[in-house]
Parts: structure tokens; sequence; C-alpha cells
């Protein structure tokens, strides 16, 4: 791929670079694509948790490659915000944990690829937003959806009728990011959290995330009756006898996934 790396680290924590710093990381058909192939690719064989991040210290993405976007038919401005649906689908239904290192410029669909994540993690430095109203557009690649559903139908609305860009503080002050730290620090930052993931079993972790995931799509005695399921389920694996036993023992856990 030209504009996507995939690091994996031995404890199991992949990392998911956007890098086209010439462009501040910006998205065009063939970035989104990349990125869809390396989240199947990464569905393959799970790793225990994913970071999504963009190269160099000035953008995380910093939107659309508006210069492409300009000379788009109505047709190939649809596909290309379903390139961007199928890419966002795939983060937010990721089997795992993933958490977006905002190092920078948040922009537009590189807003909208953070919010497909499950946690945000920001730099002091990052600018984040909507802007595609000021450009005759809107958000197109899941922005009028996730965001109300993450920040609330009137901080959403009032960042996406307004274009208004958003400090770090500002974001983390509305829950549109989890976490600000220093400038420089995102990556960083994210790969802490990962790892504190990471230990922890992982079949229990994904049928977390399928259980809170469940929650934002069904009513509460539906998403109760999955979540005990799940539970009950666990019981079977040898991860549950594992992390239990140890517990009892007074021993750390050695998780397999099984």
């Amino acid at each position: 791929m030209d504009f996507v790396q995939v690091e994996r680290g031995d404890n199991g924590v992949a990392v998911l670079t956007i890098d086209r710093q010439d462009k501040l990381n910006a998205l065009n058909p063939q970035v989104v694509e990349e990125i869809g192939q390396a989240l199947l690719e990464l569905d393959v064989n799970p790793p225990r948790a994913i970071i999504v991040t963009g190269a160099g210290s000035r953008a995380f993405i910093a939107g659309a490659d508006i210069a492409v976007m300009s000379q788009m038919s109505p047709m190939e401005a649809k596909r290309f915000a379903e390139l961007g649906h199928a890419a966002t689908a795939l983060l937010d239904r990721s089997p795992v944990p993933t958490i977006a290192a905002i190092n920078g410029f948040a922009l537009g669909g590189g807003c909208e690829i953070a919010l497909a994540c499950d946690i945000r993690i920001a730099a002091e430095n990052a600018l984040l937003g909507f802007p595609e109203v000021s450009l005759g557009i809107l958000p197109g690649m899941g922005g009028t959806q996730r965001l109300p559903r993450l920040v609330g139908p009137g901080i959403a609305k009032e960042l996406i009728f307004s274009g208004r860009r958003i400090k770090a503080d500002e974001a983390r002050m509305v829950n549109l990011v989890n976490r600000v730290v220093p400038e420089g620090e995102a990556l960083n930052a994210a790969k802490e959290l990962a790892s504190q993931i990471a230990v922890n079993g992982p079949l229990a972790v994904r049928m977390a995330k399928a259980s809170a995931n469940r929650a934002l799509d069904v009513d509460l005695i539906s998403g109760l009756e999955y979540e005990a399921d799940q539970f009950g389920l666990l019981f079977s694996t040898e991860d549950a006898k594992e992390g239990m036993g140890a517990f009892v023992e007074k021993r750390k856990a050695q998780f397999k996934g099984s």
C-alpha cells in the first residue's frame, strides 16, 4: 500500500498509520481504500487492539483532498462516501478495541475516521471539526450519524452547521475525545492504553466491545439479554478459568484467547 502502514507489536497491539504527509494525510479514494484493505487484513488475524494515527506531527488526517473532491461527479462523490462508510464500519465493527491517536488536524473525513474508533486521545495541539458546510457539502463519511450519538444532537448540530473548528480542550469538554495529552504524546498515550487492554482476556474484551456496541442499537431489555448471553458464554472459555483461577491463586493470568 502506498499511503497506509501497519506495524504489529510483540504485545499484540497494531498501529495503523496514514502516511501522506505532503497533503497532511488528506483522504482521497485510494487512501480510504487502503485503510479498508489494512483493516480487512488485520481482521484475518486480529491483534488485541488497533491504534489509528497520522504520520508526522501536524495532522492526524486533515480531511478529504479538496482538489480531488472538487472534480468528482455526483456519482463519484457518492462512491467516495460509500468507501468512507465501508472503512469506518470496519473500525466500528472491528472485534478488537480501536484507539485514535489524534496528533494534529482531524477535520472532516479525518474526524469521521476518529469517530469510528472506540476511544480518542488528542494532543493539546489537535484541532477538530467538520468544515464541510463551508464548502457547500456535508459530512459524508458518517459524521452526521456518529457525532450526535457521541456528543448529543445539540452539540453535534452546532459543530456541523457552523463548521467551527475546536481545540482539544473543548473537544474533551463535549466528550468528542476521551483524553487530552501534551503535544507529541498522543501516540505514546494510545500505546500505553492499548497495552493495558492487551493484557486482559482477549475474548472478554471482544465480547465487552460487542455488548457495548449493542447498547447503541437496541432497547435496554434486549441489550441486557445480550449481555447475559455473552457473560454466560465466557464461562465456557479457558480464559475465564485462567483469569479467575489466577485471581484465587494470587498470580498473574496468562490468557491465550481460547
